[in-house]
């Protein structure tokens, strides 16, 4: 067991002010393997006072200047880019080709992005007849999830900087080492004390300290409906921007065409990577009702040819899930859904190749999914796909705006006009056709309760400036 409980404040790494500890567990086999300290109010009063002394200053850099400390970041994460991929592996289960080709892979990229929207940023314009100035909104408040960390670390954080402010970050205390990382990155390049603050611990206290305090000028949270309902009413008070991205339940119209069994095919891979733990998964998917029971053998055979197992094994697709609760959940509403009626195609309750330890879940499909059931409605994040059948273009649109979520939806098919006349329909921050990849530039966010905010390229980087007209003269 490795102790990691130093907090990186004001250029240092500093010992909490108590002596309250969080034990981080490898999810594939449920030992512990870290330990990081809990912070408290007081943690979070040096950080914010660090970022607030620290804001006047670099809130004035230049441009070029924080397009080169981008650029040095990002050579020294390159250094580091194993020890990233490994750390996500082993604190929240990821396979170890999908740590190192998507999850680390993708913080390179935020980074690239944020330097290249910086070279094409107009901060300053003539709009008709007033001056416009875009100028860092000052000290923000980070609060990142466990499931893709790096992702939306670095999806904050490299916008953060490159608007010209300061910021504490708070990872998810289920898979937080790899945030030590990153500040152990921005030490060996030399950031301007007190630009970067990490405080770990516990939403419930160090999240709430973030959300009332009155120094904290803007909130970027990446979590649950309910986390982001805390930190909205906490952030209230002090009349806070609140930027949020709170999951999805997203749609995947398939279209009857020729393109059929690549599409069903793709639709359950995409469902089932990183163990179904991505907000932006296509985990309702919809059929044509004449081509249902074809899709269920497609299906099946797809989800049965993946690989549970040791995520340190390449071989590996699918690792567990990243902890316990999450563990609980995923079955509790697997269980929910055979109460329901609906039949399962494969997978199950059952642990997958006699895992006997870890939080590890069959691929699971159901079949013959009403839009009452719970598994349709909620939020499920495990390797768990739904399928409905839909009769005619306009119930497929019917189905798929039927939820209380809206961060992504897909649309899959031969008739690529068509596919973009129905995503013009489709009530959802992305669109993607035929599993289209939006990369680090187009922005991300969600309608209804899967948020407020959008990140990535120039929303990204707006989401972290003030407006300012300047009329007359």
């Amino acid at each position: 067991m490795i102790q990691k409980n130093k907090f990186y404040i004001d250029g240092k790494w500093v010992a909490p002010s108590n002596l309250d500890i969080i034990e981080v567990k490898n999810p594939s086999n449920e030992e512990i393997i870290f330990t990081v300290g809990s912070g408290t109010n007081n943690d979070v009063d040096k950080a914010v006072f660090a970022a607030k002394n620290a804001f006047t200053k670099f809130s004035k850099t230049k441009i070029s200047e924080r397009i080169e400390l981008l650029s040095e970041i990002r050579e020294v994460y390159k250094k580091r880019f194993e020890d990233i991929a490994q750390t996500i592996s082993l604190e929240m289960g990821a396979p170890i080709k999908l740590a190192r080709e998507s999850q680390t892979k993708v913080g390179l990229s935020h980074l690239k992005t944020a330097i290249n929207t910086l070279k094409n940023f107009n901060f300053e314009y003539v709009e008709k007849n007033y001056f416009i100035q875009k100028i860092p909104i000052g000290v923000c408040g980070l609060i990142t999830p466990w499931n893709w960390p790096i992702n939306q670390i670095l999806s904050k954080l490299a916008f953060s900087l490159a608007a010209g402010c300061t910021s504490i970050l708070k990872p998810s205390e289920i898979a937080p080492i790899n945030a030590i990382i990153i500040a152990e990155i921005l030490d060996e390049v030399g950031v301007p004390n007190g630009v970067f603050n990490l405080v770990n611990g516990y939403g419930y206290s160090v999240g709430e300290a973030f959300s009332c305090h009155p120094d904290i000028v803007m909130m970027s949270f990446t979590g649950s409906i309910q986390g982001g309902i805390s930190v909205a009413k906490s952030s209230a008070e002090s009349v806070k921007r609140v930027s949020q991205e709170l999951g999805g339940k997203s749609a995947n119209i398939i279209f009857d065409d020729d393109l059929f069994e690549k599409s069903v095919t793709q639709g359950v891979l995409s469902c089932m990577e990183n163990s179904g733990q991505s907000c932006n998964a296509p985990t309702r998917m919809l059929i044509p009702v004449n081509r249902l029971e074809e899709s269920f053998d497609i299906a099946k055979s797809t989800a049965n040819a993946l690989v549970v197992g040791d995520p340190l094994d390449e071989k590996t697709d699918l690792g567990p899930l990243s902890n316990e609760n999450q563990f609980h959940k995923v079955r509790n509403l697997i269980q929910s859904g055979i109460k329901a009626g609906a039949k399962i195609i494969t997978g199950g309750l059952n642990h997958p190749n006699n895992l006997k330890k870890g939080y590890f879940i069959e691929p699971t499909i159901f079949s013959h999914v009403t839009e009452e059931m719970e598994i349709f409605k909620n939020e499920i994040f495990g390797p768990v796909l739904t399928i409905t059948h839909y009769n005619d273009y306009d119930h497929a649109i019917e189905i798929a705006n039927n939820s209380e979520y809206g961060l992504a939806a897909y649309v899959s098919g031969q008739d690529e006009k068509k596919l973009f006349e129905l995503s013009k329909n489709l009530n959802a921050g992305q669109i993607h056709i035929n599993y289209t990849s939006g990369g680090t530039d187009a922005p991300f966010g969600g309608f209804k309760k899967s948020g407020n905010g959008r990140e990535k390229g120039e929303w990204g980087l707006n989401e972290f400036l003030e407006v300012k007209a300047i009329i007359g003269g």
